[in-house]
């Protein structure tokens, strides 16, 4: 049986876990509409109520990557992605024939190797949760996975980002090491998280850019990861469609061979 690339598995790895060096500055005058919170709790309630009944419930997108390697070359990949909101994320991996992937659902991940489970894990996705799964659960369940993958949500601060007001949540203003993800004021999206990296004397950084508004709800179509501020894998999404018709069965990791990945299936 072929397994997946071990390059693919580390990648998607990175994914699941997430968070360069940053600066805050005082932020700008926010906006009239940028929302007044005092705590992780207030802020995660106000992101869920303010796209509640109107985010998407589905999404497809065409997903282009580059893998930055340590000898300053890049490798390219191309994935096919199809969401569930909240809760599920199924990746095929090209080309399509080796039948390889990865399944995020409910806080498991599921690897594919040739049609067939390989191995599962417990895995909390912060990206899932934050940049989407906030806006259909129930606040008290994303508090509760977002203190599972070890933010400190009783620390809340104010910065600046791209130009627009933040919160950061998770790190004392000044400390740009810590686990924290950051928030946008006015829209109420996620933009950006950092945490200390594998090797912990290093800062891993996960962007959200270039928004772009879909039906109900947001997509990032960029996301980048940095090491100390260096970039080492970015994704540019294309095609992407929002509430679709996805077959159950697409999220189920036993029926991997049962069902084409959505971009076939159409």
């Amino acid at each position: 049986m072929r397994s997946i690339p071990r390059r693919l598995v580390i990648a998607v790895a990175a994914l699941a876990a997430c968070g360069g060096k940053a600066t805050r500055a005082p932020g700008p005058a926010a906006p009239a509409n940028a929302v007044t919170v005092r705590s992780a709790d207030e802020l995660v309630r106000a992101m869920h109520d303010r796209y509640a009944g109107a985010w998407f419930h589905t999404a497809t997108f065409v997903q282009r990557n580059t893998r930055y390697l340590p000898s300053g070359a890049a490798d390219t990949s191309t994935w096919l992605e199809a969401m569930r909101v909240p809760g599920a994320l199924r990746i095929d991996i090209e080309p399509l024939a080796q039948k390889n992937g990865i399944l995020f659902v409910r806080d498991s991940q599921f690897i594919i190797g040739a049609g067939q489970l390989t191995r599962s894990i417990p895995s909390v996705h912060p990206l899932m949760v934050l940049g989407f799964d906030v806006y259909a659960d129930p606040p008290q369940r994303t508090l509760a996975r977002m203190r599972s993958l070890g933010f400190d949500l009783t620390k809340i601060q104010e910065a600046e980002w791209q130009g627009h007001p933040v919160y950061v949540v998770g790190a004392a203003a000044g400390d740009a090491h810590a686990r924290q993800f950051w928030i946008d004021r006015e829209r109420l999206l996620f933009v950006r998280m950092l945490q200390p990296d594998r090797d912990t004397a290093k800062t891993a950084e996960i962007q959200f850019n270039k928004y772009r508004k879909l039906g109900g709800g947001w997509i990032a179509p960029e996301v980048v990861f940095l090491t100390d501020g260096k970039p080492t894998f970015i994704e540019r999404y294309e095609d992407i469609r929002v509430d679709p018709q996805l077959a159950d069965a697409l999220f189920d990791p036993r029926a991997w061979n049962t069902v084409p990945p959505w971009r076939t299936a159409r």
